[in-house]
C-alpha cells in the first residue's frame, strides 16, 4: 500500500457544491485513494452558495487569522472544516467575507462574469498554501485542479520552494474544458507576485484571462493532465503549445480512473 500524502486544491466538491464534472471528479478520486492507503486533504472555496448550516461547516480558529497579500491589499483568511457523508474525509474551505459571501460561483444572476474573479483565484492558492504549513503536513503531490489552481504549480517551484512543509512536493495540474472569455482588470502579473518570482516566469499571465491561470499551471506543474472532455479551440491551442515541451496524459473517468491516478501519484513521487 502506498503512503503517499496528497493535497487536492480544486474549485469544488460534491456534495458541498456541484456545478462542473470537478465535483463528480473530487468526490470520487480521494476517497479511492485513501481507500489505497494514501494520506487525503482537500481545500475547495467556500463559495456563498454552500449552505453552511446544512452542511455542517465550523470555523477551525487555530488555522484561521492569516492575512493573505492580493497585490496591494490584505484579505483575512477564514477556515472552515465539513467531513464528506459516508466518506471518513475531511474538507478544507478557503474563506473570506469580500471574495466568497456572494450567493455565486464565478458569474452572477446574469450570468456576468466576476471582475475579482482572478484575486479570489489569487487568494484561493495561496490561503491553501499558508494553511498546509500551518498544518504541518507535508504533501508528497499536490493536485490542482482547474483554472483557478494554476498559481500553485508556480508558488511551489519559488516562493515556497525551499519550505521544508513543501521542499519535496511535486505537483501535478489536470486541465477542465471552460468558455470564460473574460479579461481580468489591473496589472495581473503585479498581484500574483511573491518572492523569488521575476517578472519572466509570470509571462504566462499575459493574456490576463482564465486561459493564462491554465497556462501557468501547465507551466510549472510536474506533470499535466488533461481529461477526456470536448475543449474550446483556445485551450485545445494550450495543449498542442505544451506538448512539444511537456509529457500530457489523458485520463478517462471510467472504470480504470482510480488505477490511472494510482500508478501517475506512485511514478511523479519517484
Amino acid at each position: 500500500m502506498s503512503k503517499l500524502r496528497i493535497l487536492y486544491a480544486a474549485t469544488e466538491i460534491n456534495p458541498f457544491l456541484q456545478t462542473t464534472k470537478v465535483a463528480e471528479f473530487l468526490n470520487t478520486l480521494p476517497q479511492g485513494m485513501q481507500e489505497r492507503g494514501m494520506e487525503i486533504r482537500i481545500f475547495v472555496p467556500r463559495f456563498g452558495i454552500i449552505n453552511e448550516r446544512k452542511n455542517r461547516l465550523h470555523e477551525v480558529v487555530r488555522l484561521s487569522g492569516i492575512n493573505i497579500a492580493v497585490g496591494e491589499d490584505e484579505k483575512p483568511l477564514v477556515i472552515k472544516v465539513a467531513s464528506i457523508p459516508n466518506a471518513k474525509l475531511q474538507v478544507y474551505f478557503i474563506d473570506n467575507e469580500d471574495y466568497f459571501h456572494r450567493k455565486s460561483v464565478f458569474v452572477d444572476k446574469n450570468n456576468k462574469f466576476h471582475a475579482d474573479n482572478d484575486e479570489r483565484a489569487i487568494f484561493f492558492c495561496k490561503g491553501v498554501l499558508e494553511t498546509v504549513k500551518k498544518l504541518g503536513w507535508a504533501p508528497d503531490i499536490v493536485h490542482c485542479n482547474d483554472w483557478m489552481t494554476g498559481l500553485i504549480p508556480m508558488y511551489l517551484k519559488t516562493t515556497y520552494k525551499k519550505d521544508p512543509i513543501f521542499k519535496d512536493a511535486k505537483s501535478m495540474f489536470t486541465v477542465y474544458n471552460n468558455n470564460y472569455k473574460h479579461k481580468f482588470d489591473g496589472d495581473l502579473a503585479e498581484k500574483v507576485k511573491m518572492l523569488d518570482i521575476d517578472d519572466s516566469m509570470l509571462a504566462p499571465l499575459q493574456s490576463a484571462d482564465t486561459d493564462a491561470f491554465i497556462k501557468i499551471g501547465m507551466e510549472y506543474a510536474d506533470s499535466v493532465i488533461k481529461t477526456n472532455e470536448d475543449f474550446s479551440e483556445n485551450i485545445n491551442a494550450l495543449f498542442s503549445e505544451f506538448m512539444q515541451k511537456k509529457n500530457i496524459n489523458t485520463v478517462t473517468p471510467d472504470d480504470t480512473l482510480l488505477d490511472s491516478y494510482y500508478n501517475l501519484y506512485n511514478e511523479l513521487s519517484n
